[in-house]
């Protein structure tokens, strides 16, 4: 019997098919394209963090046709006081996914554990893949200083991918990027090491209401209480039966959130838009630039973030 010839295409498809499935999140398709839009990419621990702390801002940068993506680096699965698990973690990417619908951007939920997650050299790599897969301009996330394990490793690891997106030799499946991204932290209020500093502060006053519509779709969190909710604290919020008592009951506390964020920050938003225009902002976002990654000047600033005013009349 004649050995079969060898084949060298069949070799190259063997070692492609091993590729794509040793590093799923290198080859998803989904990679921005180079036209001179802004890339952004925001990381939270669970499937609400990235929404709650940058779904406004997210909202402007898509508004104006910049590519924004939401990624959960944990699948939220022990996230309610009820259920757990795979049906849970399927019901919080759902959420997800819809909250990304409503702003006009892309979401992604990792399949790694609620709580569980560690800063290893596997995760080191699989954030480093999605920041250069999405080509990031700017990058988000939790500081490394939290009351949450998970929002503080995902800093951890973000700040780690920090200088290593660009190094070639690091996983070298992805392209590394030809420009480090300015990395952010967002906003938090804890005082120890160090307290969070507003950096950029950023008006949500003309997509406030959107983001409150999106928020909507996290039902497991925001009407059921996730976590450390309870039957008791379920049944204070408005039924789904009556969805606009439901809509304001939302609105009431995202209303003193973002107006929260404006008044203590407002020092900031007075820089980024000047006195008249900064005094008058009612819900805001803030960001601190991580001293890894690029760092921006004023100038830089404003171009990553197009919605801030380019001339705002100056600080008194």
């Amino acid at each position: 019997m004649r050995t079969p010839p060898f084949r060298l295409p069949s070799l190259f498809l063997l070692l492609a098919i091993a590729l794509i499935t040793a590093f799923p999140v290198a080859v998803r398709g989904d990679e921005p394209a180079n036209d001179g839009k802004l890339n952004i990419i925001c990381f939270g621990a669970h499937p609400d963090d990235a929404e709650y702390k940058s779904g406004g801002t997210a909202a402007l940068w898509a508004s104006m046709g910049h590519r924004v993506k939401l990624v959960s680096v944990t699948n939220g699965d022990i996230g309610h006081w009820q259920m757990a698990g795979g049906p849970l973690a399927k019901r919080r990417t759902a959420e997800s996914a819809e909250v990304a619908k409503r702003l006009g951007v892309t979401s992604q939920v990792l399949d790694i554990h609620d709580g569980e997650l560690l800063p290893t050299l596997e995760n080191r790599q699989t954030i480093t893949r999605l920041i250069r897969t999405w080509n990031a301009d700017v990058v988000i996330a939790h500081r490394p200083w939290d009351y949450h394990p998970d929002h503080r490793y995902v800093g951890v690891l973000v700040q780690d991918a920090a200088y290593m997106v660009s190094v070639p030799f690091f996983c070298p499946d992805t392209a590394p990027l030809k420009k480090n991204p300015v990395f952010l932290y967002s906003s938090d209020r804890f005082q120890k090491p160090c307290p969070f500093e507003a950096d950029i502060a950023v008006s949500l006053d003309d997509v406030f209401e959107k983001k409150v519509d999106a928020l909507l779709a996290l039902e497991s969190q925001t009407f059921e209480g996730g976590a450390l909710g309870s039957e008791e604290e379920t049944a204070k919020a408005p039924p789904a039966s009556q969805p606009e008592l439901r809509r304001a009951w939302l609105r009431e506390r995202w209303d003193r959130r973002q107006s929260g964020e404006a008044n203590q920050y407002r020092s900031s938003l007075l820089k980024w838009y000047g006195d008249e225009k900064g005094a008058a902002v009612k819900y805001a976002e803030a960001f601190e630039i991580c001293e890894y990654g690029s760092q921006p000047s004023d100038a830089e600033i404003r171009r990553l973030f197009p919605f801030l005013p380019t001339q705002p009349a100056p600080v008194k």
